[in-house]
């Protein structure tokens, strides 16, 4: 630790040292994967980000960002396609690329089931979810659940969790994999990289420049991945006249490194590596678990989850949001072939690197000594990409780090600055609550900082196990109770609350016997005790969820359940009721729009502002006018009216099931 901070000492005062061999950890890039940007790749990587930048200017102009509601739902103006995009973005990290293609690398295609399972859970946020947060009237999910079971017990405990969910499987993830690549592809120091590209996209957050940003990714990481595929394509019909997959798959079955470890198989690809559907007993995905157990997690990701959710609820009519879901699940279908298929062609072409078993090469590759894989989509890029696209790749994974460190810097904000500081000052203005929230996101950064040297000793090769792990150990209960508060009316705040709470102390459990008895590495036996070794985290996820709701479902029967009137248009049940609802705590917080001035003065205290003062304020989103105003959200405001025109409902339908049908269809293709 005190390594880590001498070294951010050092760059602050030019005194990096040039052995580096007594640090606690690595932070030179690993052996023969550094290169040098040529001039045409700075170029580019400038000219990316600069164009970037001035269309988060020009969206953060246009859009009205003066009001809480139009700072964190971008004013509920947003049409479908950007929705679709900055669900697919928002999702798009840099621990995708990192986690997926090593995964990939190291099991073969199993793990795109993750991203094709989302499709279905996006089409149940459009056509399920979103229609009941968008009657209830929320902002966030935590006030979903306040609305629904009232108290605020409920409300503070997921906004708290949701905070810890984001620090320790999403914001240290993405820093991590984020320079990881850098680390690898670039030979970069470590932490200055990432402390800059932190500070970066804390400044770009909290300037409210979201709104349409995220568009820009999609298109451009499609493209470079079609790059990608051409050049592996050339390069793996080089060794087989059978064509691309068909080379693909003999050379990855074949992609054995030169150095194994005795009397051991894990050196070998798995027999199943190119099917979708493994052993539900002896499969490292097995198939029960992908299918269902798969589904808690997602459903808690897309459908109750403040960073994707807050997307949806930007949406200027139910259409939309429903659009948007339907074009985020196509966009889900990619991944598999254009991050999954370059892993493991990662690994069919550089064997001995990202498929090393011996211990001593691996940590000399890439400083883990329990495997590479996770160098796989950089080493890729590496290797394949010409100069100015090797640039272009560098940019566009830079950005898919920004826009889901954004994506959850602000979400963050929005639960911290509504659903905890909000109530512990009522009164506080709206002008307040702005600067708060810029303020806190500041505090995540300095937090995501200082956790860098901890998930670096903390790696164990195994980055998208983990993320996925921690989540079916925390999500299933919020999970749980989100499904038993739309579809049963009789779940009340106690059963909800135990549930939660019973739920958490088994996740946690499991989640400190996971990580105090750790996987053996190739070639030692397995002393986990059974229940790690033999009860997968998929299969936990499903028994973490049917506890909970048992939970919920007993204490629920066994005490009084909530006045109907309280329940209206909170439930899949009553989503089109026009009856008045009483609410459970009192008067909905309002995202009233200020009024213009958020200082008034009198007429002759009018007087000429520092440019500084007023650039500070456009950042902070304080400035005196706006451009088009955010209409309250009040209980019969127009925004949470479900009216659809018929021709786009059916339009919505159609596309959905076309989605669905050409997911079975790859699903079952690659069973």
């Amino acid at each position: 630790m005190l390594s880590y901070y001498a070294i951010i000492l050092k760059f602050f005062f030019c005194t990096k040292d040039t052995d580096s061999s007594s640090s606690w950890f690595t932070t030179e890039a690993p052996r023969s994967t550094g290169i040098s940007l040529e001039t045409a790749d700075i170029t580019v990587v400038v000219i990316y980000f600069i164009f970037v930048m001035v269309v988060g200017i020009w969206s953060s102009v246009r859009a009205n960002r003066s009001t809480v509601g139009g700072y964190f739902l971008a004013g509920r103006s947003m049409t479908w396609w950007p929705i679709g995009a900055s669900l697919m973005s928002s999702n798009v990290g840099s621990g995708l690329f990192i986690g997926l293609a090593g995964t990939g690398a190291a099991g073969g295609l199993a793990v795109g089931g993750f991203e094709w399972n989302a499709s279905w859970v996006l089409v149940a946020l459009g056509w399920v979810f979103i229609p009941v947060y968008i009657s209830a009237g929320v902002v966030t999910m935590p006030e979903y659940l306040a609305k629904r079971f009232g108290g605020q017990r409920i409300r503070i405990y997921m906004s708290v969790l949701s905070l810890i969910l984001y620090i320790f499987t999403k914001i240290s993830t993405d820093i991590f994999s984020g320079a990881l690549f850098i680390q690898v592809s670039l030979g970069w120091d470590l932490y200055l990289s990432t402390g800059i590209l932190l500070l970066f996209t804390a400044a770009y957050t909290v300037a409210g420049k979201h709104t349409h940003t995220h568009t820009l990714l999609c298109p451009t990481i499609i493209i470079i991945n079609v790059f990608i595929e051409h050049f592996s394509k050339h390069m793996l019909q080089r060794f087989s006249k059978v064509g691309w997959y068909e080379g693909l798959v003999i050379y990855y079955m074949s992609a054995v490194p030169s150095v194994t470890v005795t009397n051991t198989t894990c050196h070998l690809p798995r027999s199943d590596a190119f099917h979708m559907f493994r052993d539900p007993v002896s499969g490292d995905l097995p198939w029960p678990g992908l299918v269902f157990g798969l589904t808690v997690l997602a459903t808690w990701v897309w459908c109750t989850d403040q960073v994707i959710v807050q997307r949806s609820l930007s949406a200027k009519s139910l259409s939309h949001a429903k659009a948007g879901s339907v074009l985020g699940g196509y966009l889900k279908l990619l991944p598999t072939f254009f991050i999954v298929m370059p892993g493991m062609i990662s690994r069919a072409l550089f064997p001995d690197e990202v498929g090393c078993v011996d211990p001593d090469i691996c940590q000399s590759v890439c400083g883990a000594s329990v495997g590479c894989s996770n160098i796989a989509y950089p080493k890729l890029v590496v290797e394949l990409m010409p100069v100015g696209l090797r640039g272009l790749m560098l940019a566009v994974m830079l950005a898919a780090l920004m826009s889901s460190l954004t994506s959850i810097f602000n979400s963050s904000a929005t639960l911290f600055t509504l659903d905890l500081y909000h109530r512990a000052r009522p009164k506080a203005s709206e002008r307040e609550l702005m600067i708060v929230g810029r303020v806190f996101i500041l505090v995540l950064v300095c937090v995501s900082l200082l956790w860098i040297p901890v998930i670096q000793t903390a790696n164990s090769g195994q980055l998208f196990d983990y993320i996925q792990s921690v989540t079916s150990f925390l999500a299933p209960p919020i999970t749980a109770v989100f499904l038993m508060a739309i579809f049963w009316p009789r779940a009340n705040e106690q059963g909800a609350f135990w549930g939660l709470m019973t739920g958490l102390v088994v996740g946690v459990i499991r989640m400190v016997l996971e990580f105090s008895h750790t996987a053996p590495s190739c070639g030692q036996p397995d002393g986990r005790p059974a229940v790690l070794a033999d009860v997968h985290y998929l299969y936990f996820a499903l028994i973490l969820l049917a506890l909970t709701c048992l939970v919920i479902v007993v204490i629920s029967w066994t005490t009084a359940p909530i006045p109907k009137e309280h329940l209206y248009r909170l439930t899949w049940r009553s989503r089109y009721s026009q009856e008045p609802r009483i609410n459970l705590t009192g008067p909905p917080m309002t995202l009233d729009q200020v009024d213009c001035d958020l200082n008034p003065v009198s007429s002759h205290d009018h007087l000429p502002e520092s440019w500084c003062r007023r650039t500070f304020l456009w950042l902070c989103g304080l400035t005196g006018t706006t451009t088009g105003s955010a209409p309250p959200l009040t209980e019969n405001s127009e925004l949470n009216s479900l009216h659809e025109e018929p021709l786009w409902r059916r339009i919505c339908n159609v596309n959905a099931l076309l989605l669905l049908a050409v997911n079975v269809f790859l699903w079952g293709y690659f069973a």
